[in-house]
């Protein structure tokens, strides 16, 4: 079964979905929400029910964790957490979070190779960072088996 990697924003989430021998992830898809946090919720868990009655199902939910450079909290943190939290009482999966530092100039690099046109990486730059997180907790789990 699969997992599923979210970058959290207020305006955008950016989804991306790891293979079934949980070894690659690639982007998903940018959903724009509102910025209500039931909202933002809302659309998660109709993205999660929808994936999970997919042929590969869904095994668990891997959200990036937003800290300042130095690993302190911000108020992004607080919302991610807000957010996860709430997510934890929707779904029946387990929810993890992953360290994002960094996450955003990594996707932002990556598709400046595939795309010059700055609008068009703005469109996937949710998804593709939905990705490297998802990614980076992938490597970390096959480093620890």
């Amino acid at each position: 079964m699969r997992l599923l990697g979210v970058d959290f924003g207020e305006r955008r989430i950016g989804f991306a979905i790891s293979d079934i021998s949980r070894t690659v992830a690639r982007p998903l898809y940018t959903i724009n929400v509102a910025e209500q946090l039931v909202d933002q919720v809302r659309v998660v868990v109709e993205e999660v029910d929808q994936l999970m009655t997919a042929d590969d199902g869904l095994v668990g939910i891997v959200v990036g964790f937003p800290r300042a450079l130095g690993g302190e909290s911000n108020d992004q943190t607080r919302r991610v957490m807000a957010f996860s939290e709430a997510l934890r009482t929707r779904i029946s999966l387990p929810v993890v979070m992953q360290d994002e530092r960094l996450t955003s100039h990594e996707a932002e690099s990556l598709l400046a190779v595939q795309e010059k046109d700055w609008r068009r990486r703005k469109t996937r730059l949710d998804a593709v960072a939905a990705a490297v997180i998802l990614q980076n907790y992938l490597d970390e789990k096959g480093e620890e088996n």
